[in-house]
């Protein structure tokens, strides 16, 4: 964590009285500046309160679990919330649920429009870290809750 985020994660410990001297993870939503600040938009309207990962992303030691709490950050890198994991799924990216869809709270969400949006999302990862897209990979579905935002 930057001394920003730090003494970010040390006011909203202050102000809501976690225990917790750093967050398990700290994230953004999207991968260029514009995403990033969109789906934070998003998350600080209540929109959004799920999102999706490829599960190759993590390990049975890097994967998120209920009750963590995510430092989620701007655009520019700024500690803009705190998230708390709620609930977890795994299951193919055609898995996705209507419900799913429209708890990520993005754009039209449905389903359709949920699968079109991730499948260019994670094809440009696909792009940048060397492997196939398939609808066959499997999906980190994750709802949340937002505990805090100044």
């Amino acid at each position: 964590m930057s001394d920003d985020q730090a003494a970010f994660w040390d006011r909203f410990r202050a102000a809501t009285g976690e225990a917790a001297a750093a967050p398990r993870f700290v994230d953004v939503f999207g991968d260029s500046p514009a995403l990033k600040d969109e789906l934070l938009g998003f998350v600080l309207s209540g929109r959004k309160r799920a999102t999706a990962s490829l599960a190759r992303w993590y390990d049975d030691t890097t994967r998120p679990r209920i009750g963590d709490l995510s430092l989620i950050l701007d655009g520019a890198g700024r500690a803009a919330c705190v998230i708390r994991t709620t609930a977890l799924r795994i299951g193919p990216v055609t898995s996705v649920t209507d419900d799913d869809a429209y708890a990520e709270g993005e754009y039209e969400a449905t389903r359709d429009c949920w699968l079109a949006d991730h499948r260019a999302y994670w094809r440009r990862e696909a792009e940048r870290e060397g492997f196939d897209y398939s609808d066959d990979l499997d999906v980190l579905f994750e709802r949340f809750d937002l505990i805090w935002a100044p």
